[in-house]
């Protein structure tokens, strides 16, 4: 079939290979002038399966109620007149109970671990380079409370199959001697030596060029503007003022997926969560990680890339505004100089934010629509460079008429 994909970050091209592997010829539109220059441009870099549990977990209430006074809150959401956040803050409420986070971790662990064995297949067959380090991810606890949920949360998910490694302060600087500073902080660690980090713009952009060699059409810098129905299927898209038109669409334009679709009588449990990063340049005498972290009590994770440090993390619900504020930048490296007071940055460090589009359960949609010919591929939240792989691959069963590897679909998550 011909089959076009709308959004050329992460998911999007990673989508247009596995389906280009799968025999269809593939075309993918793009605002931008270039593969993964949005949500995939400066996000965490990390491939996670470790980071399974949801946001919504019997402790999120209270925790978000904590903070909404805290301009530098790890969860911030600005309540105001948006019907759409509503709506997505009552499923997220309904998310909270101890069975939907069990299940929730559940599907979440499934799609990531096969999402990662996906991703390593990929990096073997095509020697893509993208700052990549396997050396695992170190969860780190400077809390008793958050230290102790954080126990049941990895026992949960061994059950799964992630086994995450409980640490004590000493073992977790031992896995990471960049650490030794913040001795006194620590109150303990977990850590999956099979997780991974990398540059998710790199890898995007590398994979979209060997996209091309093979047949892959980009179109950038052309906007979709709406998409036509008739008789229960899409007709066309229409973008630059131009009417495209396939057998079969992918929609994996993020958190602007639901806009899109909105017109058409589709309505997505997806909302945008912006989340912010800072990327530091590293000098000879910076004493920085080369283990990728997480530090679950302020929601950041820390990745090295080559001679750069990416501190990401945070989600502040507040639409689809992308304004830098400067109290949440300031706050990822005030917690990142409490950690590593000798960092030294060798040149200035660049802040940036993204919209991660976010379900409430946190699982992604991966699935054909109300609408025959149009299938979804968003809804990734933190996890979308976790899970990009896996999700294509599944997407790429469903549309050539296979039954994808991985069950972690839950029915009635998509709306109508």
């Amino acid at each position: 079939m011909k089959v076009m994909v709308l959004g050329a970050g992460v998911i999007g091209v990673t989508s247009a290979w596995y389906l280009a592997r799968a025999g269809h010829r593939v075309i993918v539109v793009e605002r931008q002038p270039a593969a993964g220059m949005e949500t995939s441009f400066a996000n965490g870099g990390q491939i996670s399966v470790s980071h399974a549990e949801p946001w919504a977990n019997p402790h999120a209430p209270l925790r978000a109620l904590t903070w909404m006074t805290r301009e530098d809150a790890p969860l911030l959401f600005r309540f105001r007149r948006d019907a759409a956040l509503l709506d997505w803050s009552l499923r997220f409420l309904r998310e909270c109970t101890p069975a939907r986070t069990r299940d929730n971790i559940r599907r979440i662990v499934a799609l990531a671990l096969y999402s990662r064995r996906q991703l390593q297949r990929l990096r073997a067959e095509l020697a893509l380079a993208y700052d990549h380090l396997a050396r695992g991810i170190l969860h780190l606890y400077t809390d008793h409370q958050e230290f102790a949920a954080a126990l049941r949360a990895a026992a949960v998910m061994r059950e799964f199959g992630c086994n995450r490694r409980c640490l004590s302060a000493d073992e977790c600087i031992a896995i990471e001697p960049a650490l030794a500073s913040a001795r006194p902080l620590l109150v303990g660690g977990d850590y999956l030596d099979e997780d991974e980090s990398g540059d998710a713009h790199r890898f995007t952009q590398e994979l979209a060029r060997h996209c091309a060699a093979n047949g892959v059409e980009f179109r950038y810098g052309l906007s979709v503007e709406r998409l036509t129905a008739s008789g229960g299927r899409l007709s066309g898209v229409l973008a630059g003022g131009e009417l495209l038109q396939a057998d079969a669409y992918v929609a994996a334009l993020g958190s602007y997926t639901p806009l899109l679709l909105r017109p058409l009588g589709l309505h997505l449990p997806v909302y945008p969560a912006k989340g912010y990063s800072a990327t530091v340049p590293l000098g000879e005498d910076s004493v920085a990680p080369t283990v990728s972290l997480t530090d679950d009590g302020h929601k950041l994770v820390f990745s090295r890339l080559g001679q750069r440090l990416r501190i990401a993390g945070t989600a502040e619900f507040n639409g689809y505004n992308l304004e830098l504020n400067a109290v949440r930048c300031r706050a990822l490296i005030e917690r990142t100089t409490t950690l590593f007071p000798d960092l030294h940055p060798s040149g200035e460090i660049a802040f940036w934010c993204g919209l991660r589009p976010a379900t409430p359960s946190n699982v992604p949609l991966v699935e054909r629509s109300a609408i025959a010919n149009l299938y979804l591929n968003t809804g990734h939240g933190t996890l979308g460079w976790t899970m990009a792989c896996g999700s294509a691959a599944v997407l790429a069963d469903l549309i050539s008429g296979r039954t994808p590897e991985p069950e972690f679909s839950r029915a009635g998550t998509r709306g109508a």
